[in-house]
């Protein structure tokens, strides 16, 4: 005669959900461990910062005799502290490492284990545009600061340098800094778009930096289309006068040029959520 055996059931050792914080640690883990990261943001930063200081050089030797900076209150001048060609390359740089922070998981296939490990595809792109959008704030903060002292302190020389309290150069600071975390979300969600290194890198460039050139000032369908570009708004947020009425070319309202700093990384971001949970990797 056999006695039945009682079999004990298994417990299932189940781990706890996933973090938010955990996804953003997960993130900056990867974004600084590549080398190419630091090197980049560090030439980067050196490279906008002597771009103002070569704009301020050669404003310093315009100046050289003329006395009129000695006859009348300093004027801000933008272009000299937040100059087009470096932020313009700021621009370049933060739009291609915002969009490597989504297709180099494709490209290496690393992809496909990160969301078996994070199923939550949405949380997972959240992480990368927090981590990407707070880094490049930082980044875009030191530039901004760093451009402006230094422009101001060679400008001194001839008594045309400005405090950080004069007119105008606050809002500058502010819309130079948020630039590059703007173009780094708009990269990101192009990525997501996309999910080719190559094709991506020349969109974002493209968007930008080159499709604002192709649409005029002097006709009112076409400056809309233009004032809602990036570059547009940080022009016109830099501006430190106002538009002239009598001009042809339309000029941009300061509202809707910070509305276009809204708009086009939540769109990006938007974007990627969505595309990330109903495609499959």
């Amino acid at each position: 005669m056999t006695t039945p055996r009682t079999v004990t059931p298994t417990a299932f050792v189940t781990e706890p959900p996933v973090r938010f914080c955990d996804l953003l640690a997960a993130e900056w883990i990867k974004m600084r461990s590549l080398r190419s990261t630091p090197w980049t943001i560090a030439l980067t930063v050196l490279f906008v910062i002597g771009s103002s200081a070569v704009a301020a050089l050669a404003d310093y030797d315009n100046l050289s005799g003329s006395g009129a900076s000695m006859r009348q209150p300093p004027v801000f001048l933008p272009f000299d502290a937040f100059p087009p060609a470096g932020y313009m390359t700021l621009m370049l740089v933060a739009g291609s490492l915002g969009a490597l922070a989504v297709v180099s998981e494709y490209s290496s296939g690393l992809i496909r284990t990160t969301t078996v490990a994070v199923p939550a595809r949405g949380s997972l792109m959240l992480a990368k545009a927090v981590v990407s959008a707070s880094l490049w704030t930082v980044v875009g903060t030191v530039i901004s600061t760093g451009s402006f002292l230094t422009s101001q302190a060679i400008l001194d020389g001839r008594h045309t340098g400005v405090p950080i309290t004069h007119p105008g150069v606050v809002r500058a600071l502010v819309a130079s800094a948020l630039l590059a975390p703007v173009c780094a979300l708009i990269g990101l969600g192009l990525a997501a778009l996309i999910r080719h290194s190559a094709a991506t890198m020349v969109t974002s460039a493209f968007t930008l930096l080159m499709l604002p050139t192709i649409f005029s000032q002097t006709k009112r369908w076409s400056a809309d289309i233009n004032h809602a570009m990036v570059v547009t708004a940080w022009k016109r947020l830099v501006q430190n006068w106002p538009p002239d009425p009598t001009s042809p070319v339309l000029s941009a309202a300061v509202p809707g040029s910070w509305s276009v700093y809204a708009v086009w990384p939540l769109v990006a971001v938007v974007l990627a959520v969505v595309v990330v949970r109903r495609r499959d990797v």
